[in-house]
């Protein structure tokens, strides 16, 4: 995978002023475009389309502080149809417009080309189990969210204070299928969405496949698969964020799996404080 993901950025060099074929490109490596782009935003900690902009904003720049005479012609070549578009980009990744830079040389935010490399750690054993679940639902109560990628979701914590008491008591008793208990789902976001996209977070439990839905209440269909189950113990949220990140940069590296489409599932084992044992479930399928 890391090689794979030198490879991706220097394609990003290479067609800079080309529309990159991600699926394509996953396909020759033997691996598929969700995938891979979980894994770039992951280690990058930017998606693919980010970087892809930064680096052609940085060097439109560089044409441009050398001479490049026309605006329209450096639009064109990173992929804009029009000096306005070309402009809000251009602006976005440097603070200002590309006619200053032309006439003063900056100032410039400079995104510079990436490198993965490989740190081998593996001090502290990951507990992951693979386990096949069957079709079934996930049903509960969800909510449109913003994703945060540290510390506690305030939209997540605000979502399930507005559920009643009772209301937990019943899904519990409703829910009779694997993974038990109250889950924390979260679906519909794209593999590598930025910090704050939308996405839909589901409280509920899962139902087995001839298990009838309430009306009042949400789901998410699940197809048969294997999921992988990292187990995790310590301060909430940061041992489940940092379990997030050691998935990517530790365990689908040195295993031959990887992500599939489908939502991510927290399971509490228990919560006392601000301390929590749970466990995290991605959808997973051999590489």
């Amino acid at each position: 995978m890391i090689g794979s993901l030198n490879a991706l950025v220097d394609l990003v060099e290479q067609q800079a002023d080309q529309d990159l074929d991600v699926a394509a490109f996953a396909r020759r490596h033997g691996t598929t475009e969700y995938h891979l782009r979980r894994m770039f935003s992951a280690l990058a900690g930017m998606p693919l389309s980010e970087y892809v902009r930064r680096r052609r904003m940085t060097l439109a720049a560089a044409d441009l502080v050398a001479g490049d005479p026309n605006l329209l012609d450096v639009a064109v070549r990173y992929g804009y149809g029009s000096i306005e578009a070309f402009g809000r980009a251009f602006r976005a990744v440097h603070g200002t417009g590309p006619s200053e830079v032309r006439r003063h040389g900056g100032p410039l935010r400079t995104q510079p080309t990436l490198r993965f490399r490989l740190s081998v750690e593996g001090s502290i054993p990951m507990h992951v189990t693979i386990t096949r679940l069957p079709a079934l639902a996930l049903a509960g109560h969800a909510a449109s969210v913003p994703l945060i990628h540290e510390g506690v979701n305030p939209h997540i914590q605000e979502h399930i204070a507005s559920i009643p008491p009772e209301e937990h008591v019943r899904l519990k008793a409703l829910g009779d299928a694997e993974p038990a208990g109250i889950l924390a789902v979260t679906a519909d976001a794209e593999p590598d969405a930025p910090e704050g996209t939308m996405l839909t977070y589901l409280h509920g439990v899962a139902l087995s496949s001839g298990t009838p839905v309430p009306d009042d209440l949400d789901s998410i269909p699940l197809v048969e698969g294997e999921w992988a189950v990292f187990a995790a113990e310590g301060p909430f949220p940061q041992t489940l964020q940092d379990l997030w990140a050691a998935t990517a940069t530790e365990w689908f590296p040195s295993n031959p799996w990887r992500l599939r489409p489908g939502p991510s599932i927290v399971r509490y084992l228990s919560f006392t404080g601000d301390h929590a044992s749970c466990e995290l479930w991605l959808p997973v399928e051999r590489g």
